[in-house]
C-alpha cells in the first residue's frame, strides 16, 4: 500500500512537472511565432508530445491557452511587478505597471493571445471567463487600495473615485494593446506614464506653473 501511494505521487509530480514545461514552452513559442502561429501541434511538437498527449493535461484546447495566459501573468508578476505592486505608493505601482507594459511590446504574439482570449472570455461559458473576472478584480484592488491612501494624504487628487480610477487605468492598458496591435508605432508604456503624470499633478500644481510662466 505504501508502495503504491508512493508511485501516485511519484506520477501527479511528474504530471505538474510536464504540465508546467508545456505551459512555459507555449509562452517562448507564442512569443516567438505569434498566437496565430501557435497551433495545438506546434506547441505539442515543442515539448515532443503528440496533439493527444498534449491535451492529456488540459481539458480542452480552450483551457490550455486559458492556462497559457494564466502561467504569462504568474511569469510577468515574478520578473516585473511582485516587489514594486507591494510597495504601496504610486511610484511603485507606476514602476510595477510600466514595466509589464514595456515588456509587452517585446512580446506581441503573447499580447495577441490576451487580447484575443479577453474577448473569448466574454461567454460566461468559456474556461478564461472566470479567470479574466478574477484578474480585473485583484488588478483593480490593488490600484483602488493605494489611490485611496494616497488621496487620503493628499497626495493625489480625491475628485475621482479610486474605484473608477482603478478601471481607468485598467481600460486604458487594454484599449492601448489593441491600438499598438494596428498601429506598432503606439507606445504603450509612455501613454501609460502620462496618465501616471496626470494623477500625480493636480490642480495646485497647474496654478503653479501658469503663474511661474
Amino acid at each position: 500500500m505504501a508502495d503504491s501511494r508512493k508511485g501516485q505521487r511519484g506520477s501527479y509530480a511528474k504530471g505538474v512537472a510536464k504540465r508546467e514545461e508545456i505551459l512555459e514552452r507555449a509562452l517562448e513559442v507564442i512569443a516567438r511565432e505569434g498566437y496565430r502561429g501557435a497551433s495545438v501541434k506546434v506547441l505539442a511538437e515543442a515539448v515532443g508530445l503528440s496533439q493527444a498527449g498534449l491535451l492529456h493535461y488540459f481539458d480542452s484546447k480552450e483551457e490550455l491557452f486559458t492556462e497559457i495566459v494564466r502561467k504569462r501573468d504568474e511569469v510577468d508578476m515574478r520578473h516585473y511587478g511582485t516587489d514594486a505592486f507591494d510597495d504601496a505608493t504610486i511610484p511603485g505601482l507606476r514602476e510595477g505597471y510600466v514595466s509589464v507594459i514595456r515588456h509587452n511590446s517585446d512580446v506581441p504574439g503573447l499580447v495577441q493571445l490576451y487580447s484575443q482570449m479577453s474577448v473569448d472570455a466574454a461567454d460566461a461559458q468559456h474556461p478564461a471567463h472566470r479567470f479574466f473576472i478574477e484578474r480585473g478584480e485583484n488588478l483593480r484592488a490593488v490600484f483602488a487600495s493605494v489611490i485611496a491612501e494616497r488621496s487620503r494624504s493628499g497626495e493625489i487628487t480625491d475628485q475621482i473615485d479610486p474605484e473608477v480610477l482603478a478601471r481607468i487605468f485598467q481600460a486604458v492598458a487594454d484599449g492601448l494593446q489593441l491600438q499598438w496591435m494596428l498601429e506598432p508605432e503606439v507606445d504603450m508604456a509612455a501613454i501609460v506614464e502620462q496618465l501616471f503624470d496626470l494623477l500625480t499633478h493636480t490642480p495646485t500644481d497647474r496654478i503653479t506653473d501658469d503663474r511661474s510662466n
